[in-house]
């Protein structure tokens, strides 16, 4: 097999975006790629490539995303998605690639002893890939002791690393609140229960739960996303639904803020003698990084000469990893995507573009952390 060109790979995944789920010629073409490599190869809700050299009876895992976002792209370059409303705005494709590249390199060097787990994961973006990955058994058939994640970071220097002990993504819950009310003409609202005036109030009252209810610094943020109703231009909505974002740093604000909201909305509810019922569903838990595995990363990225953060601040955003990490010992880490241009857009925007410098880098990561973590006996410390 002639070597992998990353860039042009990482061009390929890039212009045939997959939504959740649904990455099937993704999933065909990883698996292509590994079974060409020599790596034990099997296709399931994702792709799982299994590496093993020496004697070694150690196991760990390395993780990357493949889908895709319901996003048209607004870029220019010559390998722009050819799926209309699909895109790569999240750097899938390069985490895919940088894994490939560190499968290539380990398979072709045998220097580390142990097992090597590369695995593709489906439907990151919703939450729900690592889970199915699970259910299907993945950490039974190969129970791996550790397990790694990269994601790029956009506005960060091209390669830096940075992570931290601990929480490192919040947890995402979306909630639901109905307003059942009485309708009305909208020229005698005395006559009627207008919803829409009583969500107001609740959308006002759920902004106290951070400022007022919760620890200053407890890192939450509360946001209310939708209000729907069935008003019309003269009619006064007697349902109205507001729909919304939780994002938390521990489980334990995560469930208060749960309770705060039904708190409220029965308060306000009889306030007004209408019924208000919330619903309160978490989606992503928190990513939790493990002291050992984080040291283990950090001194990765020192032995290459990358610049190295073990102690960042948490990031706001979610991450399905935490399914992951939550079942076994494990480190979730960024690389900087560059500062300037396509490569320092925010992540989930059409114009935004994974930075191709960084596919060497991270594929020499990987491999980095994988001889630091398996070591052949006698090159402990090398």
């Amino acid at each position: 097999m002639p070597p992998i060109d990353l860039i042009a790979l990482r061009h390929e995944f890039h212009k045939m975006p997959e939504l959740g789920f649904a990455e099937e010629r993704t999933k065909a073409r990883i698996a292509g790629i590994l079974e060409d490599l020599g790596v034990e190869t099997t296709i399931g809700v994702g792709v799982v490539g299994v590496l093993k050299r020496g004697s070694g009876i150690r196991a760990i895992g390395l993780r990357a995303d493949m889908d895709a976002l319901p996003i048209h792209e607004a870029t220019n370059h010559d390998y722009v998605s050819q799926t209309a409303g699909v895109m790569h705005a999240c750097g899938h494709d390069g985490h895919m690639t940088m894994l490939l590249g560190a499968a290539e390199a380990l398979a072709e060097d045998s220097n580390f002893d142990g097992t090597v787990v590369f695995i593709f994961q489906p439907n990151e973006e919703h939450g729900l890939g690592a889970q199915a990955m699970i259910a299907e058994g993945l950490l039974e058939r190969l129970p791996v002791e550790e397990i790694y994640a990269i994601h790029n970071l956009p506005g960060a220097p091209v390669g830096q690393v940075s992570t931290r002990p601990g929480q490192i993504c919040s947890s995402e819950s979306l909630f639901e609140i109905l307003i059942e009310g009485q309708g009305g003409h909208a020229s005698m609202p005395q006559a009627g229960r207008d919803a829409i005036t009583i969500a107001a109030e609740v959308v006002q009252a759920l902004q106290t739960i951070v400022s007022r209810k919760l620890a200053p610094g407890a890192g939450v943020v509360v946001s209310v996303t939708e209000i729907l109703t069935d008003g019309q231009r003269n009619v006064l909505p007697g349902i109205a639904t507001l729909k919304g974002d939780v994002r938390a740093r521990v489980p334990e604000d995560r469930e208060e803020v749960a309770r705060l909201m039904r708190q409220l909305a029965e308060g306000i509810g009889t306030a007004h003698g209408v019924k208000i019922s919330v619903k309160f569903n978490t989606e992503f838990i928190e990513t939790i990084n493990a002291p050992e595995q984080t040291r283990a990363v950090v001194e990765a990225g020192l032995a290459l000469g990358l610049e190295t953060e073990g102690n960042r601040e948490p990031m706001s955003f979610s991450e399905d990893f935490a399914h992951f990490s939550a079942a076994v010992p494990g480190c979730f880490l960024l690389l900087g995507n560059g500062q300037e241009g396509p490569c320092a857009q925010p992540l989930h925007s059409d114009d935004y573009d994974f930075n191709d410098d960084l596919l060497p880098i991270g594929a020499a990561f990987w491999a980095q952390l994988v001889r630091d973590r398996l070591p052949i006996a006698g090159n402990e410390g090398d």
